[in-house]
């Protein structure tokens, strides 16, 4: 299959021989495309695990193989579907190809062959009553290890804080793999770091180790010294017509060198952000969870200055040029008391 034939999922019973020995840049040649397999174990219902929704997002995939290997002849403590998703983009070292969309926001349904794709692995999914449900990402900019959660239900709070006590709560986008998840079963998104840190997989694997030995997910409340709880509240854009750089003058939008310091910082008002070089960019776009556009609600531009209007906190800032074009600069979050 060559990279603009339209994909076609794979379901697989059994692990294709020599699986583990790839590099998530090898894996489409054996697969030839996205692919779900079912792997039986101790405990019948299933974990579903996601890797490589965004193929430049390795990490998920080196720990989902290290755990595979430990695990070669013999029984898996509960069953496993594990879906390897983008391999054409991971081929390419890239978020997603540019004839593609992009594979965390096409679960919501849609007429598109990718989108058609993931309902079929939803209706295979809700078919065997999964236990949980885990995506694996990394993040480009400084971020430390976190969950992400779409309901503010004990379970799924529980499941996060297994990863790390840093978990987000968000709405939109509405199109990823967690919130269709979510209808079935407790499904939550761990950001591991940057691809290609051991830490990351390190920790990742040890979770998903935990996730396969979990017996039932504890449905009681999180004890509120365990977990920091944050909201995303708002998403930067940053229009495809703008150009942007960093700690220069070049561009339309020139921002301070190293932005994605500020991540899961409290930064207060009036803090630098950067600079509006260009007539024609008077605001930058900040869209709330409704879709309305707060960017004057967040930052103000004085004499080309952009700086905060109030205290926020910042997640997944990235200095990565084409991640700030195909999602966005960052997301604006608030504190939750829970």
């Amino acid at each position: 299959m060559n990279h603009h034939t339209p994909p076609t999922l794979n379901i697989l019973q059994q692990l294709p021989l020599g699986l583990l020995e790839l590099e998530a840049t090898q894996l489409h040649t054996l697969l030839g495309g996205p692919t779900l397999i079912h792997l039986p174990g101790e405990r019948e219902a299933p974990l579903f695990v996601s890797v490589l929704l965004h193929g430049n997002e390795t990490t998920g995939w080196e720990a989902m193989r290290a755990l595979l290997q430990q695990y070669q002849g013999q029984k898996l403590p509960r069953a496993l579907s594990l879906l390897i998703g983008n391999t054409s983009a991971a081929a390419e070292g890239a978020r997603h190809l540019p004839n593609q969309p992009d594979y965390n926001r096409i679960w919501s349904g849609g007429k598109g062959i990718e989108q058609q794709m993931m309902q079929t692995v939803i209706q295979q999914m809700e078919a065997l009553h999964p236990f949980a449900s885990i995506d694996l990402h990394n993040n480009t900019g400084r971020n430390p290890h976190y969950g992400c959660v779409n309901q503010l239900e004990p379970s799924y709070l529980q499941l996060a804080t297994l990863f790390s006590r840093t978990v987000v709560y968000f709405t939109q986008p509405s199109e990823v793999q967690s919130i269709a998840m979510s209808k079935i079963c407790p499904a939550i998104t761990v950001e591991c770091g940057r691809p290609g840190e051991p830490h990351g997989v390190a920790h990742a694997l040890e979770f998903l180790q935990s996730c396969l030995h979990l017996s039932e997910i504890p449905t009681h409340p999180v004890a509120d010294h365990d977990i920091d709880l944050f909201h995303t509240v708002a998403t930067v854009k940053v229009p495809s017509t703008i150009e942007v750089g960093f700690g220069s003058n070049k561009g339309d939008l020139c921002l301070i060198k190293d932005l994605d310091r500020l991540n899961f910082q409290e930064i207060p008002a009036g803090t630098l952000f950067g600079k509006l070089c260009s007539d024609h960019l008077k605001h930058i776009e900040v869209w709330s969870e409704s879709g309305k556009d707060m960017g004057d609600h967040f930052f103000n531009v004085e004499s080309g200055t952009l700086r905060t209007r109030k205290t926020v906190m910042p997640s997944m800032l990235t200095r990565d040029i084409e991640v700030i074009r195909q999602d966005c600069l960052c997301y604006l979050m608030e504190r939750l008391s829970y």
